[in-house]
C-alpha cells in the first residue's frame, strides 16, 4: 500500500546514515512554506524512529505518514508554521 500526499519537494537521502536523514530533513523543511509536505526517501531503517523523534519534539512540523516498501523507508513530513 503507497500513501498519496501531495507532495511539495521529494529529498532523496537513502545512502545517507545516521544522523543524516534527519539533519538534511531538518534543512529541507526549513525551506518550505507552511503546509507543504516533504516526502522523505531513505535507506536506513533507523530513520523510521529518528524521523518520528524529530518531528515529535520539534514546533512547527508534523510527521503525516511513514512507510516502508522495497527497503526504502517513505517519510511525510508537512510544515505546520
Amino acid at each position: 500500500m503507497s500513501a498519496e500526499f501531495d507532495t511539495t519537494e521529494t529529498l532523496d537521502v537513502k545512502s545517507a546514515s545516521c544522523p543524516m536523514p534527519v539533519v538534511k530533513t531538518k534543512s529541507a523543511i526549513d525551506e518550505l512554506a507552511e503546509g507543504e509536505i516533504l516526502e522523505v526517501l531513505a535507506t536506513d531503517s533507523g530513520s523510521m524512529s529518528d524521523i518520528d523523534g524529530w518531528a515529535s519534539g520539534t514546533e512547527g512540523v508534523e510527521l503525516v505518514d511513514q512507510e516502508e516498501a522495497d527497503d526504502v523507508y517513505k517519510h511525510y513530513v508537512r510544515k505546520t508554521e
